[in-house]
């Protein structure tokens, strides 16, 4: 039996049910495979729900403000894919008349699409004849077949393109791609594969040269930067607060915070002074708060966040107040978010 025949059979008895595996409609299948960049299904499932719920179209969706957008993502983080979400539901409903480019070429041409994406959604919803190679790819192909490049590399990347396109059957690309896809999920997994029940047991060449902990070779390492992040919240007697949007092409674009004090080398040992630089003395502070004497520590693919959020009185704020109740208006950074949702507004204000 052929590589994508035992695939193919494994799939049919153990496939998971997902909702975008029911449908051919590109939009959804496409916003699916958004979410699932970076993030595991069980997390990103009831994103798919509630996006396709809101806006049941891509019209839908290109036509709703940006912050009600960035806000639903609220939580799955690197929030770049949330504006390529929106820009490209604006180009396909208002440049393409709402029609999904159909084919892997054209879909490239899309903001946020990759490779990998564009290969999913033209071979899931019109059926080409190209295959997905992703992390799961990397590993169920290397372990099988004892690949040892390392996968970081683009000549790697290539070899294997090479093969999932030689293993993919013609008569069946969707089937297969979403095979692997969950044969790599469930099955050949990161660690501690039951390789006992794998239907490649007798020929997979990482289970006989006992190398199935260290395939695939990855050899690159992120360099990961330390960053210090001082939140203030700035509160007057009548419980108002100031908040700003985070507009420089940096973590967490778009989204909004309390006024920051930022930092990659050290942390702020004198938040007063620190407070008073930020606002050129012009502001008349009462008392300061740290509500977080250990830092919280936030972890980014890129940089490690130490947190800490103080609670600044004072007699008026400079800028536009925002009432406390309000601020479930707005969409956050899932820290700031869990932060608002768990303080109690009374013992910062009493």
């Amino acid at each position: 039996m052929t590589f994508s025949n035992k695939l193919i059979t494994w799939y049919l008895v153990n496939k998971r049910f997902l909702p975008w595996r029911e449908t051919k409609n590109p939009y959804a299948i496409w916003l699916s495979e958004i979410i699932l960049q970076q993030t595991r299904v069980a997390q990103g499932l009831p994103y798919f729900e509630a996006f396709l719920n809101t806006y049941p179209t891509v019209t839908d969706l290109a036509n709703a403000p940006e912050d009600d957008v960035m806000r639903l993502w609220q939580g799955l983080g690197y929030y770049s894919r949330a504006r390529n979400l929106h820009a490209t539901a604006k180009k396909v409903a208002y440049e393409l008349n709402g029609i999904f480019p159909p084919n892997y070429k054209e879909l490239l041409t899309l903001k946020g699409v990759g490779e990998y994406t564009a290969a999913a959604i033209a071979s899931i919803a019109y059926d080409e004849v190209v295959p997905v190679v992703d992390g799961n790819v990397f590993r169920v192909l290397a372990r099988v077949y004892g690949i040892t490049s390392d996968i970081s590399t683009n000549s790697t990347k290539k070899e294997f393109q090479t093969l999932a396109a030689k293993l993919i059957p013609h008569n069946e690309p969707a089937t297969f791609n979403q095979a692997i896809m969950d044969f790599g999920a469930t099955q050949c997994t990161p660690k501690n594969p039951d390789c006992s029940v794998c239907p490649y047991i007798n020929e997979c060449v990482a289970y006989a040269t006992n190398q199935v902990a260290t395939l695939p070779v990855k050899l690159s390492k992120i360099k990961i930067k330390k960053r210090y992040l001082d939140f203030l919240i700035l509160l007057d007697a009548n419980r108002d607060t100031i908040i700003e949007q985070r507009t420089e092409k940096d973590i967490w674009q778009q989204l909004y915070q309390f006024p920051l004090i930022d930092s990659f080398d050290h942390n702020t040992e004198d938040i007063a002074k620190a407070i008073t630089e930020k606002y050129d003395s012009l502001l008349y502070i009462k008392e300061i708060i740290n509500l977080t004497e250990s830092p919280i520590i936030h972890q980014l693919s890129h940089q490690k966040l130490h947190i800490k959020f103080w609670v600044v009185k004072v007699d008026q704020l400079p800028g536009t107040p925002t009432q406390w109740v309000d601020l479930n208006k707005f969409g956050f950074p899932i820290v700031i978010h869990n932060f608002i949702t768990s303080v109690d507004l009374k013992t910062l204000i009493d």
